[in-house]
């Protein structure tokens, strides 16, 4: 590959009914701090970033019974969703991976949390697990 590889686990996204109620026990028991809340329209879900170290944990709640997290959700209910690889040059580490056999769900990137640039690779070409590049612009990287 000629691409370089990704930098870190940016975050991981875990699907929830609810971000409300489940708020209480990352930042209350756990400890971890709210960094930011927003809604992602073209993704169909309201999320909630916690820091932990130098990734962050997405909390992800459906926006509406159709959206994908919902779709997750009703298949295999709350849990891990995705794992998110911090990446630079996300258009060529698309082209790198999928020249590489790796089936991709966004073969061009697009709009997520916190204006980052991202892309999923189809969990098929993973065993199961579904992995998202991720790329941020520069002032972001430091949240």
């Amino acid at each position: 590959m000629s691409g370089k590889s990704p930098k870190k686990i940016d975050h991981i996204g875990i699907a929830v009914l609810s971000i409300e109620e489940v708020l209480p026990f990352y930042v209350g028991s756990l400890k971890l701090p709210l960094l930011g809340m927003e809604e992602v329209e073209s993704q169909g879900v309201k999320v909630a970033f916690l820091g932990i170290g130098e990734s962050k944990i997405e909390l992800l709640e459906p926006l509406s019974e159709d959206s994908p997290i919902a779709k997750f959700i009703q298949k295999r209910g709350e849990g891990i969703h995705h794992v998110a690889l911090g990446v630079t040059n996300i258009e060529s580490r698309i082209e790198d991976i999928r020249e590489n056999g790796v089936q991709m769900i966004h073969n061009e990137p697009v709009n997520g949390a916190g204006g980052a640039k991202v892309a999923f690779l189809h969990p098929k070409s993973a065993r199961g697990v579904l992995y998202e590049f991720c790329e941020k612009n520069v002032d972001d990287q430091q949240k």
